[in-house]
């Protein structure tokens, strides 16, 4: 059972960042947690659809689309394809498509919000490298939970 991300808080605050950027619940869980892995990508959601029909090993795929809401980056069959391989959760900065379908899937998944509009499929992006999301940093490897008070990530280690 995940545990409660303000219980969570309160025990390891100085440890954690906490993402204050506010998300829609739109998976049929609303706690999750696991490693990160990330994409960055605009607009384009091939390299998303590649990574979550891949073994997911109760990992969390973050995905910096820069905010858009012009098109959807996850919908109900890239979301299903995650359940399928063990992914716990999507966290996606930018929009879904298929919210009603998303909704009764065993994922965890938050996002800005949603549009019908399909996105381009030409692979560009990166995966599992470091992305920024106002202002905390998601590293690859590194643990988030999420639930329905927000999302704590792991503080990278001081160098």
């Amino acid at each position: 059972m995940t545990i409660a991300t303000a219980d969570l808080y309160d025990q390891r605050g100085d440890a954690l960042n906490s993402l204050a950027l506010q998300l829609h619940d739109l998976g049929g869980r609303t706690a999750f947690d696991g490693p990160i892995r990330t994409v960055r990508c605009h607009r384009d959601n091939a390299l998303v659809k590649a990574v979550l029909a891949g073994p997911g090993y109760g990992a969390v795929l973050v995905i910096d689309g820069g905010g858009s809401l012009e098109s959807a980056l996850v919908g109900d069959v890239i979301a299903a394809s995650a359940v399928d391989q063990g992914w716990a959760g999507i966290i996606v900065f930018g929009a879904v498509r298929d919210r009603a379908a998303i909704r009764t899937l065993p994922i965890g998944l938050k996002a800005l919000g949603s549009n019908p509009r399909k996105s381009a499929k030409d692979g560009t992006g990166e995966v599992d490298v470091p992305i920024v999301i106002a202002g905390v940093a998601f590293t690859p490897g590194r643990h988030v939970w999420a639930d329905a008070d927000g999302v704590l990530v792991e503080r990278p280690e001081e160098s």
